[in-house]
């Protein structure tokens, strides 16, 4: 399967320790070598990386590893190639504008019969079920929600009633951010740690990395970082239940009501 990584935090963060690991499975630890890409919200804008090439031998993974670009919303993946050629275009996240601001999108899975009637807004420009889903996304956002971005629990009610729609047509987990937000639907393997003080050290299990957060933090940070699988070996992390959308703000998750309480009784992991 792909692999996702996704970042949300209550003050601008750096991912170059969780890039390093999710780094290694492009190729080292794991055999996706169908190309990777990451995007960072500043604001209103976005820096999107992408390379059609294994992230391990990314000479643009390894600027990024290097280059503390600090965000409040980050999207990367690695892509294990089901429909689509092995081409830039192809290659996630993708970007679209709605409401006035850019989403950022990524998918693990793959969608069978999946031919969603499109109007013309929302277009994909590669070859993807991915892409195409996150066309249908939008589009049906605008079309539902014609006066503007709606309030946040509106907002996570629209977005779960779609993922269980396009859920149907095979595995859909995906990530979803607008800078102001991150969405995680599980369809099968998610899984996240919130960092919060008292913040300790954190060892990577694809690669013999350490580090101590208690160093490079301040006692009011806070930050989700949410996986296909766990990145470090030492933490503990929160399985997401399969068919739950969890909402991520400010560095943990948004308590949207009583409808997402499984999302919250997911078994925790150490690995």
């Amino acid at each position: 399967m792909c692999q996702l990584l996704g970042m949300n935090c209550n003050v601008p963060t750096d991912i170059c320790f969780s890039f390093t690991g999710f780094q290694a499975r492009g190729g080292l630890t794991d055999h996706h070598r169908d190309g990777w890409g990451i995007a960072f919200f500043e604001g209103k804008g976005v820096r999107v990386f992408l390379d059609p090439c294994a992230s391990i031998e990314s000479p643009v993974a390894e600027l990024v590893r290097n280059y503390p670009i600090r965000s409040l919303n980050v999207i990367a993946h690695i892509r294990k190639a089901t429909q689509g050629e092995m081409r830039l275009d192809n290659t996630h996240p993708f970007q679209r504008e709605l409401w006035g601001r850019y989403w950022i999108f990524a998918h693990n899975g793959n969608l069978i019969d999946f031919s969603p009637q499109l109007d013309g807004r929302f277009r994909p420009v590669g070859s993807t079920d991915s892409e195409l889903a996150f066309c249908h996304i939008m589009q049906s956002l605008a079309s539902r929600h014609p006066e503007g971005m709606p309030a946040p629990d509106v907002l996570h009610r629209t977005l779960r009633d779609l993922a269980t729609e396009i859920g149907g047509h095979g595995e859909f987990n995906f990530m979803l951010s607008n800078g102001e937000r991150l969405f995680a639907h599980c369809s099968s393997h998610l899984a996240y740690i919130v960092r919060k003080a008292p913040f300790a050290v954190a060892h990577l299990s694809d690669q013999d990395v350490a580090v101590d957060f208690e160093r490079l933090t301040t006692p009011q940070d806070r930050v989700a970082v949410i996986a296909t699988t766990p990145l470090t070996d030492n933490e503990t992390w929160t399985l997401i239940e399969p068919g739950n959308l969890l909402s991520f703000s400010h560095g943990e998750p948004e308590d949207l009501g009583a409808t997402e309480t499984l999302a919250f009784t997911s078994q925790s992991v150490t690995n």
